[in-house]
Parts: structure tokens; C-alpha cells; sequence
């Protein structure tokens, strides 16, 4: 997300656990249940929909933290034994790599409505997809105020629209844009890309655009670029426009033709002390009623269909899941780049250094 999606930052508990009971030969009390998210924004939103609520239903605390994703991390915990995160929101790498790794428990879908309840890619057997978002030009409106962008094509274009253009500093992503922007239809992307003719192609088109180019890592980077006006065009989180343009007023524009999309959902860590209410937590989260208020904090789009279908129309025009919007993206191949992810990030950071 990913707002990475959202912003990341320092996760803070709703409550804090009581203090160890000091009996002889006895453990410390067991641990409250803890769920780590993606922080910013939508952890903000997550926590008056999701957490709040939770703690106040089952009359138990629910600690909160937040990561900045990174499969590593999960792996190590679970190796370790007893992790101390419970439930956990995860990108699609980090879910596909962690089911075949065997990481997370296996998921209750009588409690979840069966995976028939959900879009296409967003259940599987250890995970249940919370939001769909996307990775998308964003360009400000008061800067380019005639025809903006309409592809990666014009985000390739300094003459049409000059001025330094900014991308998110990873390969993912960027080398499908750099193959749309060279005329590759969208829907032969990775078909192109898992040749090595395809790489290169990428690579090569990159390095058109590498003088113009400032890369950003934290998803609120681009949106302060575009304000200040040190870039013209940056791809986005779709889901930190639609934010900033509702709180501030500002008159940041999503370009959906071209956009790439992804599933984030929850899984439970294997051997988590909390596995149980942990299930019943994202069960909580899940359900439509409830997660089809999640539009009205941030512009994401809901993987239970029940829950997008109760999402107003004003609303329903920002999420990546809406028809217009979805007919012109494209989804991101999780099986590429779990399968091609370390070769092309190493190649990629070797390019950046050049």
C-alpha cells in the first residue's frame, strides 16, 4: 500500500497490558493482543473502526504497532518462536512468500463468510484481504490546469510537460511503468517482463527519464514534491491524494489509466499466543458493514464485495476498486515478483548507483 501506500510511523498500544505477575517460578502474564499495521493515515482510521471497537466489545486491551513491511521480519519472529505480534498486515509478496512458507496459521472462513465473498485475489487460505490500493501518477491540477497525463507515456514526455518527475525508489513498479510508457499494452507487461529482452527494455527506457528522475521512499514525499512544485508528476498512493485533497483542499489528480493495483491483508503468525481472538478480530474487521466505512478515512478499495457495494457513489469514484477505475489498471503479478524480486532489486540498486 503499498498508503505506502500509507505514511509509516511509530504504532502506539489503545492499551497497556497489566504488569508481570511476580510468582515464583511462574512466566510473565501472558500478553495482550497485538496487531500490527502500516501506520499513517489509515492506521489512524484503522484504529477508530477496528481497534477501538474490538477492545471495547471483548473488554480485553488491544495493543497496536506498526512496520514498514519487509518479509524478513516475519520470518524472524516465527523462527524465534512465540512472535510477539498476533495479527499483521501484509503486502501480497509478503503473504504468497509466507503461505508457502508455511508462517502463518491457516484462517477460519466460516468466520469470514467463505472466500467466495471476496474479488478475485484477495482470499486465500492464511490471509483475508482488508483494502486494494494503488501505485498510480498523481500530478497537481493548479500546476498542469489543461489535459493532464493520460499514461506513463506523458510521464515519460519532458516536452510536453517538463519539469523533474519522481518515482518510488524500488524496481517493482517501476519497471512496469517504464514498459507502458515504451508501448507495451498493459495487459502484456509481464509477459514482456519475465524475458530478459523485456528487462532490458525496461532498463533502458528508465534511463531516458534518469536525469529527470527524484526518487522518494516515504509515501508522503510525493504529495510534498507536487505541492512545492519540485516535481511535476510523481507516481502516488492513490489512497494519500484523495486524503490530502479532503483535508487540506489541495487539488491533487489521480491518473487511473495505467495504475497498478494490489490486495493488503491480514494473517495470523504462526505459534501466535493470540491466535484465536486473533481470528476473531479480523473477523470483526471483515465484516461488510463495518469495512465498507473505511472509504470515508482513506480512498481504498474493499476486497469483500459485500462491503464495496455498500459504498456511496461520492466515494466509490476514488477507490482503485471502482469499474472505470479498475477496467484501466492493471493488477500487480505477485507470482513474478516473488519469483524475480532479489535479482531485479539488486540489478535495479546497482543501476540507481551508476
Amino acid at each position: 500500500m503499498k498508503n505506502t501506500k500509507p505514511m509509516r510511523k511509530l504504532g502506539r498500544g489503545l492499551a497497556i497490558g497489566a504488569a508481570a505477575l511476580a510468582l515464583a517460578g511462574t512466566a510473565a502474564q501472558a500478553r495482550d493482543l497485538t496487531v500490527a499495521s502500516f501506520g499513517g493515515t489509515f492506521q489512524d482510521a484503522q484504529r477508530e473502526l477496528f481497534f477501538k471497537p474490538f477492545a471495547e466489545q471483548t473488554g480485553k486491551p488491544l495493543l497496536e504497532e506498526s512496520w514498514d513491511s519487509g518479509y524478513g521480519v516475519l520470518q524472524a519472529k516465527v523462527r524465534a518462536g512465540q512472535p510477539n505480534w498476533d495479527v499483521v498486515q501484509v503486502e501480497a509478496e509478503e503473504l504468497a512468500l509466507g503461505c508457502a512458507d508455511g508462517i502463518y496459521e491457516p484462517l477460519d472462513w466460516e468466520k469470514l463468510g467463505g472466500q467466495d465473498s471476496y474479488i478475485p485475489g484477495g482470499a486465500s487460505d492464511c490471509g483475508a484481504g482488508h483494502i486494494v490500493w494503488s501505485v498510480a501518477i498523481g500530478y497537481d491540477g493548479n500546476r498542469i490546469t489543461g489535459e493532464g497525463p493520460q499514461g506513463w507515456a506523458d510521464f515519460w514526455d519532458t516536452e510536453k510537460f517538463p519539469g523533474k518527475r519522481a518515482m518510488r525508489k524500488t524496481v517493482k513498479y517501476a519497471l512496469e511503468a517504464a514498459l507502458m510508457a515504451d508501448g507495451v499494452e498493459p495487459a502484456e507487461v509481464y509477459d514482456v517482463l519475465a524475458t530478459p529482452e523485456g528487462v532490458d527494455r525496461a532498463f533502458a527506457k528508465l534511463d531516458e527519464l534518469k536525469p529527470d528522475l527524484i526518487w522518494w521512499e516515504a509515501g508522503a514525499q510525493p504529495l510534498s514534491m507536487l505541492q512545492t512544485g519540485d516535481v511535476v508528476m510523481s507516481s502516488v498512493y492513490n489512497g494519500r491524494i484523495t486524503g490530502l485533497n479532503r483535508s487540506e483542499g489541495t487539488n491533487l489528480k489521480v491518473v487511473w489509466p495505467q495504475s497498478m493495483y494490489a490486495v493488503d491483508s491480514w494473517v495470523i503468525l504462526a505459534g501466535a499466543e493470540n491466535a484465536e481472538a486473533g481470528m476473531d478480530f479480523i473477523a470483526f474487521t471483515q465484516s461488510p458493514e463495518r469495512l465498507s466505512r473505511i472509504p470515508e478515512f482513506v480512498a481504498y478499495g474493499l476486497p469483500v464485495i459485500a462491503a464495496a457495494e455498500m459504498v456511496p457513489d461520492e466515494l466509490a469514484v476514488d477507490l482503485p476498486t471502482h469499474p472505470a477505475n479498475l477496467e484501466v489498471a492493471i493488477p500487480l503479478d505477485v507470482d513474478f515478483w516473488t519469483d524475480n524480486s532479489e535479482e531485479l532489486t539488486e540489478r535495479f540498486n546497482a543501476w540507481i548507483a551508476q
